[in-house]
């Protein structure tokens, strides 16, 4: 089977791996994104040349063992290396596969990139307007067949659903990564969250999401001093009110659906705590994506598109 060269391109990091027979065999990862490119080109581009550079002589390998550099992600943005349009809704891997490009940029290698679109809805009005870059890939590395409803939480969560063709029909993002951490780090909750450490308590995990439903976030968020200060909770019953809370309205955008089936992926912590919470509230079936599944999910998700026929 063929070698490549896959890269993850995000807004702040750029991951780029060895796969071989479908296996990642090695990956890098940088502090450079496609932030970096809003000033200055060239940045980006180095990081890239001089990553691709240091995977092949760690594995002993030359530039013609590569049959291409599949790249996906924010590098396809007006600030990465190559600019693509999104492509609109539906997508399924046959779409992506056709919206491919690809293209050698000697001033970087000689082996060819291939470099994948992004997707967005009809955006016909601001509430049906939405995008992606990169999680499409995510989103092909582990889909199962049919329709479904999939959790990708992360930085930007992303709750996508898939029709009878696996095609991505509409999809919808919320800040929940970036809030979590925003709030729990520049806020007065910052010493009563700690993620280092803390285990995931059912009871006020439920009870964070319950009173968002009933109260709103912005109450709710308060009430976490609240557990802390004046209750004195532990660490771990805090830690859970919190995200009860957080994940409130992502929970809620996916039960409005009743979806039959949703699959969850993104971090052990985070998965198991949806899980917690979509049991109490619906019947679906929930499928937890394994965390290696997750972790090798963009870049096979690439290979599968690229290889699609």
């Amino acid at each position: 089977m063929a070698s490549y060269i896959t890269i993850d391109g995000g807004t702040t990091n750029t991951r780029i791996s060895l796969v071989e027979d479908l296996k990642i065999t090695d990956m890098l990862k940088f502090n450079v994104g496609a932030r970096a490119g809003i000033d200055d080109k060239t940045i980006l581009e180095n990081t890239v040349k001089n990553g691709i550079l240091q995977i092949l002589s760690k594995n002993n390998k030359s530039e013609n063992d590569i049959s291409r550099i599949l790249a996906s992600g924010m590098i396809t943005s007006e600030f990465g290396l190559c600019k693509l349009d999104h492509m609109t809704v539906p997508a399924g891997i046959k779409e992506l596969h056709d919206g491919m490009h690809e293209i050698v940029l000697d001033n970087i290698s000689k082996i060819p990139f291939v470099f994948m679109r992004g997707v967005k809805t009809a955006c016909n009005s601001l509430d049906d307007a939405d995008m992606m870059r990169g999680e499409e890939t995510e989103l092909m590395g582990i889909a199962q067949s049919g329709e479904g409803t999939y959790i990708l939480p992360g930085s930007h969560s992303k709750i996508i659903h898939t029709d009878k063709y696996s095609r991505i029909t509409e999809f919808s993002t919320m800040l929940t990564g970036e809030m979590a951490a925003s709030l729990s780090t520049n806020t007065i909750l910052k010493d009563a969250v700690v993620f280092d450490g803390t285990k995931t308590d059912e009871e006020y995990l439920l009870k964070g999401y319950e009173y968002c439903s009933h109260k709103g976030i912005n109450e709710a968020l308060f009430k976490v001093r609240i557990l802390k200060s004046i209750f004195k909770e532990n660490a771990d019953k805090v830690y859970s009110f919190f995200m009860g809370v957080i994940l409130c309205n992502e929970i809620n955008f996916v039960l409005r659906s009743n979806p039959p089936k949703i699959v969850i992926g993104g971090k052990k912590q985070i998965k198991e705590a949806m899980e917690l919470i979509l049991k109490k509230q619906c019947n679906a079936e929930i499928i937890l994506v394994s965390d290696d599944a997750v972790d090798k999910s963009s870049s096979i998700g690439m290979i599968k598109i690229f290889e699609y026929k």
